[in-house]
């Protein structure tokens, strides 16, 4: 007996003292209300080696929103270009639950981020075979103030053994790639003092050298006093971009004084120089990625109250495209020297070149193709010359567009769900086919506001509440 009593207060001891030195799972995957981060970081080592789920020998990932160069592009060829009659196979379909955001893929597994039963959740899974593989999930009470879903809206980020989500209500949390452990989360929201917009948060994160740089745009506690949806009475507090060390969240820097928008962060080289471009609710910022330093402010936005910016800024050799779809349409800046200068803008034209509104336009050669248009009647496909706005053509019909560019193709979903291969052409809209969803098909629920995705040969496409995987690219290619 006294034997078995030693024991089991050696047990005890040892389960109390894992329990204060943070070391049990439970303590890991535990959040302490008000409790910025829950870090592990000697249990997941940085730089660990992983092993790839991939049975498909050629392609490539797409580890974040807009694929790895951020482009929206595809390297990969030898698409399928007939889609009539279910030629389009179709792999698998899942449920994802509320939201907007299109998952990601990295080394055989597909993470999708989407709420369910009232918890924002990030689903793990087979990219081959959509089977779980493990779940993270947590509470969300976001609301939204214009009735739209209270799903979150921004991609994964996945870079080395760790991936990245970012909730609509402003949670930042790190996780391990493999197993969903948690590593650690910051309330950005509540720690910057971020006044809910008319949409929730909706920018993908950016990971650059050792930083994960955000979208925050917090403000001051006067502006808690604003009433819902008034960002006119709203001011910024210094906040707008936040850089966090990526593996222990640590806080590095804060700069740009301006609140939030909807497009996402994109890096860029401009002369051997790293910016991070942030077009952030009232124009776009060039940021040293590093330090934080701001380079160049160009101010675009309508003066329309509920007006936002969405698409993600272009960069074109030394140019950025920004473009928006409420009022004033696309501006063309050339970087020198870290400097902006403007080459061509719509401001003040009867008709405006491009108005992108949450699709970001994809590039090809001295054109640029996207959709223009606020509204899903007058929403119109265009072909534009980069370097002048000449609108090369446009095509109606096809409601509100997201556009996925490869293999010297554009693969268009339009909101209705409407799956479209278009071939890239400047000089007309060229429709090669369009998916027939046949015997065992599927067809999508609107809305459809996420691009599709391409890794492997394998063609990922989310409707409403539904992520559907096809081949597009045969696996003996």
């Amino acid at each position: 007996m006294t034997t078995n009593r030693i024991t089991l207060m050696a047990l005890v001891s040892m389960v109390l003292l894992a329990v204060i030195s943070g070391e049990s799972c439970l303590a890991q995957k535990m959040k302490l209300p008000g409790s910025e981060k829950v870090q592990n970081n000697h249990q997941i080592p940085h730089g660990k080696q992983r092993i790839s789920l991939w049975t498909r020998t050629q392609g490539e990932d797409w580890p974040t929103f807009l694929g790895s160069d951020g482009l929206s592009k595809s390297s990969e060829t030898g698409i399928l270009k007939d889609w009539t009659d279910g030629k389009l196979k179709l792999i698998w379909k899942r449920p994802t639950g509320a939201g907007y955001g299109m998952g990601s893929v990295a080394n055989g597994r597909f993470y999708h981020f989407g709420l369910i039963d009232s918890k924002a959740t990030l689903v793990c899974m087979n990219a081959e075979t959509g089977k779980d593989i493990w779940k993270f999930s947590y509470e969300s009470d976001y609301e939204d103030l214009y009735g739209y879903d209270s799903g979150p809206r921004a991609s994964p980020v996945i870079d080395d053994s760790r991936v990245y989500i970012y909730g609509v209500g402003g949670q930042l949390h790190c996780l391990d790639a493999d197993s969903g452990e948690p590593i650690w989360n910051v309330e950005l929201n509540k720690r910057f003092g971020v006044i809910q917009n008319f949409f929730g948060v909706a920018s993908t994160p950016v990971v650059f050298e050792d930083l994960i740089l955000v979208m925050v745009g917090g403000s001051p506690d006067e502006s808690k006093k604003a009433p819902p949806g008034a960002l006119d009475q709203v001011e910024p507090n210094g906040t707008g971009l936040v850089g966090l060390d990526k593996v222990t969240g640590e806080i590095k820097f804060q700069t740009v004084n301006d609140l939030a928008s909807y497009s996402s962060l994109k890096v860029a080289d401009f002369g051997g120089q790293p910016l991070v471009l942030a077009f952030m609710r009232s124009g776009l910022f060039g940021v040293n990625p590093r330090d934080g330093e701001v380079a160049f402010e160009f101010p675009w936005r309508s003066t329309k109250l509920e007006s936002v910016n969405a698409s993600v800024p272009l960069k074109l050799d030394d140019h950025v495209l920004i473009s928006e779809c409420y009022e004033i349409g696309s501006a063309l800046l050339r970087i020198s020297d870290l400097k902006s200068k403007l080459i061509w803008s719509d401001r003040g034209k009867r008709d405006e070149s491009l108005k992108a509104h949450w699709c970001t336009p994809v590039a090809s050669g001295d054109v640029v193709y996207g959709c223009s248009g606020r509204h899903p009647g007058s929403a119109e496909l265009r072909c534009i010359d980069w370097k002048t706005g000449k609108v090369n053509w446009s095509k109606r019909g096809l409601t509100r567009t997201s556009l996925t560019m490869i293999d010297g193709h554009l693969i268009v979903l339009g909101e209705d769900g409407e799956l479209m291969l278009v071939k890239e052409n400047k000089e007309t809209f060229e429709l090669v086919t369009q998916y027939q969803p046949g015997a065992d098909g599927i067809r999508f629920q609107a809305p459809c506001w996420a691009a599709p995705i391409v890794s492997h040969g394998l063609l990922y496409v989310r409707g409403k509440k539904t992520l559907a995987c096809f081949e597009l690219i045969s696996a003996s290619k």
